[in-house]
């Protein structure tokens, strides 16, 4: 098996190595902006460092990029230190006959493009002790320097075959919308275990709250603690630089057993499948028809512009306003229900809120169960606000007063577009996140039917593929 293994990581290495040229590339543009970062630094007593997977030679082919950290006195302010990082940045790709934008995250920073290579000039604060952090990003100096020192030159490939393992499967990076393992956790993944297949055979046997600390900064038993500590976070990998901090505090549960999943897969069954993603294509009109015969289930949507902010916020506002829109359908008075629900947004000019109705229409006639006869005070209310609007009762029913009632909602789809449009002061009172309730406010539309939904898909590509992901939804077990 050993032998099947070194072959078949021998050809994706192949594959996954950055070119020569390539390399020669990156490395002399980093080696420019790091230059001229020194002296911008140097003008406001800061200094330049550079930052992400090129420092530790494990980047993979086609990731032109690379970041540079300004590391501040403390001493500053945090708005000189955004002023002064700023003024640095715009330097550094000016000179370098660059273009760049204003990005932000907890500091806004300068996001440039030289020659097709993407540089982040990123400014943080010079903190001596990674548990008096000024800000979030004061954290990846510290990251630098562990990795620098931990991760062997020839345990670079591993970290690349982890990497490409991980993303070939949708489940590499810590962002908002993949919730996923992080290079930096991939990283620590290999200084643990040595090499990729160890991870993978160690992989197999986690169980939902496993913990990992690499510097051994707790025994056996701190693990109850720890996970009472890091409480619904299904993986645990102590930072070994902050032994506070969950590095895999990012991965969703279903990634987790995602990984599990593909890991007990390729040691199975070796193959280099595993490292390239599988080709979904957009779902057809005809396969829709069939899998909606199949399910006798109704599909929403509810389609609008996405906010113009970052992918980060994005996506988090995309999941609690799916998780809101079930909410207001499943209100006990409304009696829907959503079976299942998904985001998706091309984080430009769509974003779309699916739901799968389980139950979707409802009779004209609703009954209202009230309070027990014996309730005096509770009764005179119920019955005083419904007497003039029942159909039927108020009567007695089991010791409660009982009505039936016109329903005011007979589909989901009236329901939605009700809460829905509203001016954005009252989208946000009733839970709706801010930015998404600006845009909902502007304008929003509750797909229901086929033929949208395929105007959509021609509209955009990904969201049919999106659709066909979603009712292929694979097994973790």
């Amino acid at each position: 098996m050993a032998g099947n293994y070194q072959k078949v990581l021998k050809e994706v290495l192949s594959y996954i190595r950055p070119k020569p040229e390539e390399k020669k590339k990156l490395t002399e543009i980093a080696k420019r902006a790091l230059g001229i970062a020194q002296k911008e630094a140097k003008k406001f007593q800061a200094k330049a460092i550079l930052a992400g997977s090129l420092t530790r030679d494990t980047w993979l082919p086609g990731k032109m990029e690379f970041d540079v950290f300004i590391l501040f006195p403390s001493s500053l302010t945090e708005k000189r230190l955004e002023q002064f990082g700023l003024q640095v940045g715009k330097e550094v790709i000016s000179k370098m006959k660059g273009t760049h934008k204003i990005e932000y995250a907890q500091h806004p920073y300068v996001s440039g493009e030289v020659s097709g290579v993407s540089i982040d000039v990123v400014p943080c604060f010079d903190v001596k002790d990674p548990e008096k952090l000024k800000s979030a990003v004061d954290r990846t100096p510290f990251h630098v320097k562990y990795i620098e020192k931990n991760l062997q030159p020839a345990l670079s490939d591993e970290v690349r075959l982890l990497k490409q393992f991980c993303g070939a499967n949708k489940i590499y990076g810590a962002d908002a919308k993949t919730l996923g393992f992080s290079g930096y956790v991939c990283e620590l993944l290999i200084i643990k275990y040595g090499k990729f297949t160890k991870v993978l055979e160690n992989v197999t046997s986690w169980e939902p709250g496993h913990v990992i600390d690499i510097e051994g900064y707790y025994g056996k038993k701190d693990v109850p603690k720890l996970r009472k500590t890091f409480k619904d976070q299904i993986l645990i990998i102590i930072d070994p630089t902050d032994k506070k901090r969950n590095t895999a505090a990012a991965i969703s549960a279903e990634n987790f057993f995602k990984f599990k999943k593909i890991a007990m897969g390729f040691l199975e069954k070796v193959s280099g499948e595993f490292f390239f993603e599988k080709e979904f294509k957009a779902i057809s009109e005809n396969e829709l028809i069939q899998i909606q015969m199949k399910r006798r289930t109704e599909l929403l949507a509810v389609k609008f512009a996405p906010p113009s902010v970052v992918p980060d916020i994005l996506w988090p506002q995309l999941r609690r306003l799916s998780e809101r829109l079930q909410d207001i359908l499943e209100e006990v008075k409304y009696e829907f229900k959503v079976l299942r629900r998904g985001e998706y947004t091309n984080e430009k000019d769509l974003a779309v809120v699916l739901l799968e109705m389980e139950i979707s229409k409802l009779p004209a006639i609703q009954k209202r169960v009230g309070p027990k006869v014996s309730d005096f005070d509770d009764s005179k209310r119920f019955i005083e606000k419904y007497k003039s609007q029942a159909l039927a009762g108020p009567f007695v029913e089991d010791d409660h007063w009982a009505v039936e009632v016109n329903r005011k909602f007979l589909t989901a789809r009236d329901k939605l577009i009700d809460s829905l449009n509203k001016d954005a002061k009252i989208l946000k009172a009733k839970g709706i996140p801010n930015f998404v309730a600006d845009q909902i406010a502007k304008g929003f539309e509750v797909i229901y039917d086929n033929e949208k939904f395929m105007q959509l898909i021609r509209q955009d590509n990904s969201f049919g593929t999106f659709l066909r992901r979603y009712f292929e939804k694979e097994s973790l077990v």
